[in-house]
């Protein structure tokens, strides 16, 4: 069976390709690929960009306290799914949450670099297939804020489309 591919085209014209992994985080992986044929994440931006670490995108409000209205369980070791092995590696998209654990809803986040520290605390369930270049041009963008994460311009999302 082949997994489910997004396609991510951004304003620019710039795209990226996921694929989901649901033998990981099947519950995950569905949400996902639901929002992305509802439309959800269309003209939605990353609003939380940090080098060496992540691109966090995914929320309506566009400051990381939005979500779809719908919680989805936490598909992750410490919350009782020890199956999601999947380990949070470069290109490899998890879902971002609160601190609780079935908080997750529609951000998400792509990993720059190695964060094996997030492995069995949040629900990995897909990775950059192709484009990465694209995601890694979103630390080309002035960024400020605490964390020195929020991008000062947009980096939004045109479309999402399932292949």
């Amino acid at each position: 069976m082949n997994n489910t591919i997004i396609q991510v085209e951004m304003e620019n014209g710039d795209t990226f390709q996921i694929e989901l992994l649901p033998e990981y985080a099947p519950e995950t992986a569905a949400n996902f690929e639901k929002l992305v044929r509802q439309g959800f994440y269309d003209g939605l931006t990353f609003h939380r960009v940090i080098d060496g670490f992540m691109a966090q995108g995914g929320d309506p409000m566009g400051n990381g306290m939005g979500g779809s209205g719908k919680n989805i369980p936490g598909e992750f070791s410490a919350n009782g799914f020890p199956q999601n092995t999947l380990s949070h590696q470069r290109g490899v998209i998890s879902m971002a949450r609160s601190s609780h654990p079935d908080s997750a809803s529609s951000q998400f986040f792509i990993c720059y670099d190695d964060a094996s520290f997030l492995d069995g605390q949040y629900a990995a369930f897909g990775r950059v297939t192709k484009g990465m270049e694209t995601v890694d041009s979103f630390l080309s963008v002035k960024r400020i804020g605490p964390e020195g994460g929020t991008p000062v311009e947009d980096i939004k999302i045109k479309r999402m489309t399932v292949l």
